[in-house]
């Protein structure tokens, strides 16, 4: 039998801590007793439903039938038929059905028991009470209990998530598996896929970490928080925290460029002339950008002026490399720029990165001249 007292307290406990109102409790476990019944007692196609009184713990069940004529009522030979294309597509036309005596009844016979009754009304005819159902209605009610405050958890982790997406969040390494970091959030599991990990770091069990939250879905085995060391988002959250002038507004990171673990080009400008960009994410004596660094494991970050004219930031996003000449064709969006010999393997950086990373940066196509032969060198032609 129920346990009224537990029962109470439950109602009590989901409306205050997990917000669910008693009613909506009550009208689940009325769906999950009417359901209940059926499964054991109902004869097949019987409409079942419950009212159920938590103060004494009693339930009334009855039978539901919906009043019909042959106008709503197809040929049983048309049963047979998958899909019917004679139907209507007009929702509030209702669909023929098969008649069935379990849950139909006919207007003529309907209108003996009720004699305003109409076509598509419904009648109630109340059902016997079983004496063996509390058992059943006991353990039906304790599962819509559960559920619910599954829901309620489920609901509450989706709204706090939902808010931090797109920000860093931090929990501790709770396992890895397959090369997938498992990140315990508190309330939650955030995975750190493969590909969003940094190259250079190696995860221990029990680590504390941070990490960018990308993205937050509801699916049906649960909320699943995707995070990522390796996102450009990353960064710019992480300067976000140490300058305040990004964080006020006064000072935009405008684009990134990044080689996960290896190196990162930041352009930044500022909204206010008193404001210097660059000075602001370095920080007094390098301290901000440093502890961005460390934070992402020796990571080197290259910050530079964002310029709305192209040739100044192309000739910036190729730093530390002093530029020559820029020659640019904005119909395709490629610039060639040309340097002194002293400045190429420079502007081209080891293994390509320096133009590849400006190239990303900027937007642009970029070939950088060789001096001995004066043959353009494009970003992508680099081998990494």
């Amino acid at each position: 039998m129920l346990d009224l007292k537990v029962l109470q307290s439950a109602l009590a406990q989901l409306e205050e801590e997990k917000g669910i109102p008693k009613e909506k409790v009550i009208e689940a476990i009325e769906l999950a007793l009417a359901a209940a019944y059926k499964k054991e007692y109902a004869k097949k196609g019987q409409i079942i439903k419950a009212k159920f009184d938590p103060a004494v713990g009693t339930t009334e069940f009855w039978q539901v039938k919906k009043v019909v004529d042959a106008s709503v009522l197809k040929d049983p030979d048309e049963a047979e038929i998958e899909e019917d294309l004679s139907q209507p597509e007009d929702p509030n036309i209702p669909r023929k059905e098969v008649f069935n005596e379990e849950k139909h009844i006919m207007l003529p016979e309907a209108r003996m028991i009720r004699a305003d009754v109409k076509v598509l009304d419904e009648l109630t005819f109340p059902l016997e009470e079983q004496d063996d159902f509390g058992r059943i209605a006991a353990q039906a009610a304790k599962q819509v209990i559960i559920q619910k405050i599954r829901e309620a958890e489920r609901t509450s982790i989706l709204g706090q998530f939902a808010k931090q997406e797109g920000q860093i969040v931090s929990g501790r390494v709770q396992n890895i598996e397959r090369g997938t970091v498992f990140i315990d959030l508190g309330k939650a599991t955030g995975i750190i896929p493969r590909e969003e990990q940094l190259p250079t770091e190696r995860y221990q069990q029990g680590e504390r970490i941070r990490a960018y939250l990308y993205q937050v879905e509801e699916s049906p085995r649960g909320i699943n928080l995707r995070l990522s060391r390796a996102h450009p988002q990353f960064i710019a959250k992480l300067f976000e925290i140490e300058a305040p002038e990004i964080a006020s507004g006064a000072v935009v990171l405008q684009s990134i460029a990044r080689e996960p673990g290896s190196r990162a080009k930041i352009a930044v400008y500022s909204k206010d002339a008193n404001i210097d960009p660059v000075g602001s994410c370095v920080g007094q004596r390098g301290v901000r950008v440093s502890t961005v660094i460390n934070e992402l494991g020796g990571e080197k970050i290259d910050i530079i002026e964002w310029s709305e004219k192209p040739e100044t930031f192309i000739a910036n996003s190729l730093s530390p490399a002093k530029i020559e000449n820029i020659e640019l064709d904005h119909e395709h969006k490629a610039a060639k720029v040309t340097v002194s010999a002293e400045q190429f393997s420079l502007a081209i950086g080891k293994g390509g990165q320096n133009v590849r990373l400006a190239a990303k940066l900027t937007g642009w196509k970029i070939d950088i001249i060789a001096p001995a032969t004066e043959t353009p060198l494009a970003a992508e032609e680099v081998i990494a």
